[in-house]
């Protein structure tokens, strides 16, 4: 049994962001030689996630599809964005001193619960059978690494695992 790793960079917006990584990952299937087996896609991000979706053409005013557009709206509902602290419980004061004093983070970069309670919900991985070489998307699924944080712009790291023969 082969395994086959890869990873690439998504630069992400002060907003919620979708990458389509499907032809990055197809690159990195081709790449493997791995015929039958499994693919992963992982974020090691705790704000991100990793989702299949369908393919939705229409697109609004900056870029996100109408579907991935109508998630953020939905979630907004149930998870709104951290517009302030003391909206959540998380950060606290001693997360936000050992964030400053550790990581040298600003306070405000702490104000993104609403992103870790939404990458929770969707899951940070997809795991998609390949057979024959093809991933099993299904006609009109599309894989997408999601960053839900809104306080700052990163860089983000897509890992992508293939284990078969």
């Amino acid at each position: 049994m082969a395994v086959y790793h890869e990873a690439f960079k998504i630069q992400s917006e002060c907003r919620p962001t979708f990458d389509d990584v499907t032809e990055r990952v197809k690159s990195a299937l081709e790449k493997s030689g791995i015929k039958n087996g499994i693919v992963t896609v992982f974020s090691q991000h705790t704000t991100c996630s990793v989702l299949i979706q369908e393919q939705s053409d229409d697109v609004n005013y900056r870029g996100n599809q109408f579907i991935l557009q109508d998630m953020v709206n939905i979630f907004e509902k149930i998870i709104p964005t951290c517009q302030t602290e003391g909206q959540y419980l998380h950060p606290g004061p001693m997360h936000i001193e050992i964030a400053e004093r550790e990581r040298s983070e600003k306070a405000f970069w702490s104000l993104n619960t609403d992103a870790h309670l939404r990458s929770v919900l969707l899951g940070r991985s997809e795991t998609i059978p390949v057979v024959d070489g093809e991933m099993t998307l299904g006609e009109f699924g599309r894989i997408y690494f999601a960053d839900f944080d809104q306080v700052r712009a990163r860089e983000r790291t897509v890992r992508v695992q293939i284990v078969g023969e």
